[in-house]
C-alpha cells in the first residue's frame, strides 16, 4: 500500500532458489525499490500543462474567420498565431533538452507552466487594449509566442518524468499518460472554441476560459512539485543513470546508429501525422465534404489515437516488446495511409473516409509514447530529454518541409462542381500519393535496418544481478563510445 509524502510502498524482486546468479554485494539495495503516491500527482501535472499548451496552440484555428474579423488582420496572420508555435520550438528544443537533463524536471516544468500562464493572460489582455488593431494583434502574438517557447518545457518532460518516478513496469504507461494529455487539449480546442466562440464579440471571452486553467495549473506545479527527483528511485536505471553531459550525448547519439535510423524514420513519422492534421479540412474540401465533417473525422483520429496508446502502452509496460510494437505500428499506419490517399479522393464515402480516420488514429497515435521509450532504451546512459527531444526536433523540421512539399505539388482545379473549399479549390491527388509514398518508405526502412539492444534494461539487470542479459534485437551489438 502506499501512502503519501515520504511514506512509500516497496516494489521487491523475487529471487527464486534455484537462481544461481547472485545480485551485486554493493547494489543489494536495489532489490528493493519505494515508489511514492507523489508521482501521480506530479504526472497529473504534466498532463493538465500540457493540455493547457494544447488548447493555447489551437485556440483560434477552429474559430479563424472571427479571430480576424475582431483582431481586424487576414486569415494569413491568424495561421501564423498556430505556426509560431512550430518556428519558435525548433531553434529551443536544444536548450530545453540541456534545462532538463542538467537543471532537472522541476525547475523546466515550473517555468514551463509560468509562461503558458503569461502567454495565457497576456493573449486575454491583448484582446481588451484601445481600439488600435496593430497594437491588439501584436499583443495577442507575443502571448502566443510565449506559449510557444513553454511547449517545448512540455513536450520534452514524460520521458524524463517516467524514468524519474515510475517503475520499470509502469514507465509506457506513464510516458503514454503524459504524451496522449497534449492530442486531447487539441481535440478540446476544436470543440470549446467554436463554441465559446460563434461570433467575434466572444473572442475575449474564449480567451479568458483558456486563461483561467493555465492560472490554476501554474499554481499546482509551483506549489505542488517540490523536488526534480522522489528521495529515493523507483528502478535500478533510476538509481545508477547519471546522465551524460549534453555535449557528449550529442556525440553518443551520432555514433548511435539505430538511433539514426529511429530519429530520421520516426520523425518522418511525425511529419505525416502533422500533415494530415493541419490539412485534412483542405483535401476533404474538395469532393463537397463540410467542415463539420472534417472535424469529426479528425476528432476521430485523436479518440482513437488515445485509445490505441492507452492500450499499447500497457501492452509495452508487460511485455517490454518495444521494437515489435514500434514496427507492427508504423506498418499498419502506413496502410492506412494509403488507404486515407485513397479515399479522401471520393465522394460521397463519409464511412469510408471516418473508418480509415480512426484507423489511422488508432495506430499511429499509439506509436508516440512508445518510441520515445524506444529512443530512451537504444541510446542508455543519454538523458533522456536529449534522446527523445531530437526526434521531436526531427519530426517538426521535417513537418515543415513536409507542408511546403506537398502545398507545391497542389494544382488548381477549373472544375470541381461539389467543392466547399470556397474560390480556390486545389487538387491533392498528387500530393497525397507522395504522402502515402514517404511513409511507406520510412516505414520499410525501419522495419528493415532498426536493430537494437534495450540498454537501460539490461542496465538495470546487471546492476541487480552482475550479469548482462540482453534485450531486444542484435544482441552484440555495442553501445557507442565517446573520447574525453
Amino acid at each position: 500500500m502506499e501512502n503519501d509524502g515520504e511514506s512509500s510502498s516497496e516494489v521487491q524482486t523475487d529471487i527464486s532458489s534455484d537462481v544461481t546468479r547472485r545480485p551485486n554485494s554493493d547494489l543489494k539495495k536495489l532489490l528493493t525499490f519505494k515508489v511514492y503516491k507523489r508521482r501521480w500527482f506530479v504526472l497529473l501535472v504534466l498532463c493538465l500543462l500540457n493540455c493547457s499548451n494544447a488548447t493555447l496552440w489551437l485556440t483560434f484555428a477552429p474559430v479563424a474567420d472571427q479571430s480576424a474579423q475582431y483582431l481586424k488582420v487576414t486569415l494569413e496572420e491568424i495561421n501564423w498565431l498556430s505556426l509560431v508555435y512550430m518556428v519558435v520550438a525548433i531553434p529551443l528544443s536544444f536548450g530545453t533538452t540541456w534545462m532538463l537533463d542538467t537543471l532537472g524536471l522541476r525547475i523546466t516544468l515550473i517555468l514551463g507552466s509560468w509562461l503558458n500562464m503569461f502567454g495565457a493572460l497576456l493573449r486575454f489582455f491583448g484582446t481588451l487594449v484601445g481600439d488600435g488593431f496593430t497594437v491588439q494583434f501584436s499583443v495577442v502574438m507575443l502571448g502566443q509566442t510565449l506559449g510557444a517557447v513553454a511547449q517545448p518545457l512540455i513536450i520534452f518532460t514524460p520521458t524524463k518524468l517516467a524514468a524519474l518516478w515510475f517503475p520499470d513496469h509502469q514507465r509506457a504507461t506513464a510516458n503514454t499518460i503524459a504524451s496522449m494529455s497534449n492530442p486531447l487539449g487539441i481535440l478540446l480546442a476544436n470543440i470549446i472554441s467554436p463554441l465559446m466562440a460563434e461570433t467575434s464579440k466572444q473572442i475575449p471571452t474564449l480567451l479568458l476560459v483558456y486563461a483561467v486553467p493555465a492560472c490554476i495549473i501554474c499554481f499546482l506545479a509551483t506549489v505542488g512539485i517540490r523536488s526534480s527527483a522522489p528521495p529515493t528511485p523507483p528502478s535500478a536505471s533510476a538509481e545508477l543513470s547519471s546522465s551524460e553531459p549534453f555535449v557528449k550525448g550529442l556525440k553518443l547519439l551520432l555514433k548511435n546508429k539505430a538511433y539514426l535510423v529511429l530519429l530520421l524514420c520516426f520523425g518522418s513519422g511525425i511529419a505525416v501525422f502533422t500533415c494530415f492534421s493541419t490539412l485534412l479540412e483542405q483535401i476533404l474540401c474538395v469532393q463537397g465534404y463540410t467542415n463539420d465533417f472534417a472535424g469529426l473525422c479528425g476528432a476521430l483520429f485523436i479518440v482513437f489515437g488515445i485509445v490505441g496508446a492507452g492500450v499499447l502502452g500497457l501492452y509495452v509496460d508487460k511485455t517490454k516488446k518495444f521494437i515489435e510494437a514500434t514496427k507492427i505500428n508504423m506498418s499498419f499506419t502506413a496502410l492506412a495511409c494509403i488507404a486515407f490517399s485513397v479515399v479522401s479522393l471520393m465522394r460521397e464515402q463519409k464511412a469510408a473516409v471516418a473508418a480509415v480516420c480512426s484507423f489511422f488514429g488508432f495506430f499511429g497515435f499509439s506509436i508516440y509514447p512508445v518510441a520515445m521509450e524506444l529512443s530512451v532504451e537504444c541510446s542508455y546512459p543519454v538523458g533522456e530529454a536529449t534522446s527523445a527531444g531530437l526526434i521531436f526536433v526531427s519530426g517538426q523540421i521535417q513537418s515543415v518541409l513536409y507542408i511546403m512539399l506537398l502545398q507545391a505539388l497542389t494544382k488548381p482545379l477549373a472544375d470541381s462542381p461539389l467543392s466547399t473549399c470556397g474560390a480556390a479549390v486545389l487538387s491533392w491527388k498528387v500530393p497525397m500519393l507522395v504522402m502515402a509514398g514517404l511513409c511507406s518508405f520510412f516505414t520499410c526502412c525501419l522495419v528493415i535496418f532498426f536493430h537494437t539492444r534495450y540498454r537501460r534494461l539490461e542496465a538495470e539487470e546487471a546492476a541487480t544481478y552482475g550479469t548482462k542479459p540482453s534485450y531486444g534485437s542484435n544482441a552484440t551489438e555495442r553501445a557507442p563510445s565517446v573520447e574525453t
